[in-house]
């Protein structure tokens, strides 16, 4: 198929266009390039035949409009996005205008280019959410298909409201979507503010590892290579109108998360003062609005296109801390650019 890719140089979005070309489709990325979107992430498919690159932002008409005129895209699989939620404590304005607004503008010119073509046949609007949106679960219980919105910072209420947007065009105006949400990705290309990379990277430097309040929170771990190829599978036989979920059925608590990130980094790159990286975890004041625990029943998920997670989440780890420490010249100019982790304040 011919595919648009929005936020395709993104974490998720490169992921996804590498999995893409791998199968034989013809990608097109739209992405505007910001903070974590980094073109090193695609450099090497630069010269595929399949390969093409625009930069845009989404929330720009007119752009959108040259560029489906350009490729003529069979499916859009919508990515681009804000999405680190300390960032929307801070900043939300960005999150409304990008994930929002971006979202609005993409779906008036999928919409309108498509309804020009005359038929809707084969063509899929794919929507990347997040398990967010839902709010937070107790000690025990999934999020399902049928769950309530219930968001709790900015992020995740911008992008519950994009979810709306893009169900409303839908049932409004006929469009073919598909909405998708998942759990907590990691792997190759995360930008380090990330959990999984912040944790390894600031291992590797010897500095303090910050843990929100407790670290008992509860997250549910999913290798983004799951994760997109789930997405593939919605390209191929995702059914438009539906909700589809991808979890990992990994769920540890943040604190053990860390625990295990730092003895794998011990082994292959061990403190110089000879101490477990682990005893540089502190506990730092925790976050406003801090979800304890999310967890997605992805059992219709399964069922409807025969995806399954993958069944040694300790090896995806293992191979994603290689990768952090084998790729040095893909994250070593995001900090010669000038990103710094926050400062590591501890509770008194």
């Amino acid at each position: 198929m011919n595919v648009l890719v929005t936020g395709g140089a993104g974490f998720i979005g490169s992921n996804l266009v590498r999995r893409l070309l791998g199968q034989g489709h013809q990608v097109a990325v739209v992405d505007k390039l910001t903070y974590a979107g980094r073109w090193a992430s695609l450099e090497e498919l630069s010269s595929h035949p399949g390969f093409r690159f625009f930069q845009a932002d989404i929330t720009d008409r007119m752009a959108l409009d040259h560029i489906f005129a350009a490729v003529s895209p069979e499916a859009v699989m919508h990515l681009a996005a804000e999405s680190h939620v300390d960032r929307s404590i801070l900043g939300p304005a960005a999150f409304v205008q990008t994930n929002l607004v971006g979202t609005f503008v993409l779906l008036e010119a999928t919409l309108a280019a498509w309804t020009g073509s005359g038929s809707w046949a084969g063509k899929r609007f794919i929507h990347v959410s997040t398990d967010e949106v839902f709010g937070e679960l107790g000690e025990v219980g999934q999020f399902t298909e049928e769950s309530r919105y219930a968001p709790r910072s900015p992020y995740s209420a911008s992008k519950a409201g994009s979810d709306h947007l893009v169900r409303a065009w839908g049932t409004t105006y006929g469009l073919p979507v598909l909405v998708a949400h998942s759990s907590n990705n990691y792997g190759p290309f995360q930008f380090p503010e990330k959990l999984v990379p912040q944790v390894i990277l600031r291992a590797m430097a010897g500095e303090r590892i910050p843990v929100y309040g407790s670290g008992l929170q509860v997250r549910d771990w999913l290798h983004v290579e799951d994760h997109v190829a789930g997405l593939c599978c919605l390209l191929e036989r995702g059914n438009p109108g539906e909700t589809y979920l991808f979890g990992g059925n990994h769920e540890r608590r943040n604190l053990d998360w860390v625990h295990d990130l730092c003895r794998r980094v011990d082994d292959r790159h061990p403190a110089s003062d000879g101490r477990p990286h682990a005893s540089r975890i502190v506990h730092v004041v925790d976050r406003p609005g801090h979800d304890f625990r999310y967890a997605l029943d992805t059992t219709q998920t399964q069922r409807e296109l025969g995806w399954q997670p993958s069944r040694d989440p300790d090896r995806r780890l293992a191979e994603t801390v290689d990768w952090y420490l084998d790729h040095e010249e893909w994250w070593r100019p995001i900090f010669d650019e000038g990103y710094r982790f926050q400062e590591v304040r501890e509770t008194s």
